[in-house]
């Protein structure tokens, strides 16, 4: 069977026999109380990964932003969330509403929209603007100096979800097609500030599913001390921090030849697709919608791609309606199995195409 279905972009696992052995798996208290010592270390580590002041680790993205709009709670703020922002991220935004403060969406990757929601603002309050920095959905950036510059104009916070950018994009490099570091789209479009707050999870191109926010060290502060998970859930295990350090490490002392041989793959899938008549959204990136033909059932390309022996994954976009039929790359995929997969999405094709001129013969 052929697997497009981990986002484990760089290839990264983190076996036992891998990692530093432990004595105990976690200290049996909130992260509030204490917390393992190799936490300080891999912080500070993460902090300078994506450019910021300080970091804070969590269990998820789910802790995180629970935390991080706690740490806003009692300040007088407005929250917009880009519609196509990951529901984990709306979930938290959802729990200050029903707080009373206020909330409103804003067009996808739209400034022009948020420009119009931040002009709604009552007087007094301050933006908090939610988004992610890579969208899945259409397989573009956010425009973040845009987001930034709007909320800088009214003293607010931008909050970024970079879970899928951390570890694949970094600081833009002419000889590197996904930039140098892997520090995600913050490094990539050169922003920093303290009225940017960076939130991930390390589960998908650096393979550990643990998570963090980043920024100010005021900021975090806050959130340190108001963040209401950390009173009643314990830190990330000794074994997770473990295998983060030993991600930073192999990212930091070989991540951006694994981000070149990535930037390979995705290209010669893109061009086996180029050849086969087809493309997908996506640009450089790993994820790689297909673009399907009119009329296509993608619903039925993909059972039928998985009778064939590749499983693909079945993506509903956040920022429209549509299905896709996905092929998420990562540096174990070699380019044999990338060209037969390609070839196998030519033959569900033309097998699609044939049963559907066959049932309107019939009809």
């Amino acid at each position: 069977m052929l697997d497009f279905t981990s986002s484990l972009y760089l290839g990264l696992v983190h076996a036992s026999r891998t990692l530093e052995p432990w004595e105990q798996l976690t200290l049996g208290a909130p992260a509030i109380l204490e917390e393992p010592a190799s936490v300080a270390r891999t912080e500070q580590d993460l902090a300078e990964l994506v450019g910021c002041e300080r970091a804070l680790l969590s269990r998820s993205t789910l802790h995180v932003f629970w935390d991080v709009f706690s740490g806003l709670e009692g300040r007088r703020v407005s929250l917009f969330w880009d519609d196509g922002a990951y529901p984990i991220a709306k979930w938290g935004i959802e729990t200050m509403a029903a707080r009373g403060v206020p909330a409103r969406g804003f067009q996808h990757h739209s400034p022009e929209s948020l420009a119009r929601r931040i002009l709604s603002l009552e007087p007094g309050r301050l933006p908090v603007v939610v988004c992610d920095g890579w969208c899945p959905g259409c397989g573009e950036l956010a425009p973040l100096d845009a987001y930034l510059d709007l909320v800088r104009a009214h003293g607010g916070l931008l909050i970024v979800d970079d879970t899928q950018a951390v570890g694949v994009l970094g600081r833009r490099h002419r000889g590197l097609p996904l930039g140098v570091g892997g520090g995600g789209s913050l490094r990539w479009e050169g922003l920093r500030g303290p009225d940017l707050l960076w939130c991930g999870s390390l589960a998908k191109a650096l393979g550990v599913p643990m998570a963090a926010v980043a920024g100010d060290a005021r900021v975090l502060a806050r959130i340190e001390a108001r963040g209401e998970t950390r009173v009643h859930c314990s830190p990330p295990s000794v074994a997770d921090l473990h295998a983060a350090q030993r991600a930073l490490t192999i990212n930091h002392r070989e991540g951006d030849s694994l981000r070149r041989a990535l930037a390979q793959r995705v290209a010669h899938f893109r061009e086996r697709l180029r050849l086969a008549g087809l493309s997908a959204m996506g640009g450089q990136f790993p994820v790689q919608r297909v673009v399907l033909p009119s009329g296509v059932d993608p619903r039925r390309v993909h059972e039928r791609l998985r009778h064939k022996g590749v499983r693909t994954v079945l993506q509903r976009s956040r920022c429209g309606p549509e299905v896709s039929v996905s092929f998420i790359l990562t540096t174990r995929h070699g380019a044999p199995e990338l060209t037969q997969a390609v070839d196998l999405l030519a033959e569900a094709l033309h097998d699609e195409h044939h049963e559907r001129t066959r049932h309107e013969r019939v009809a």
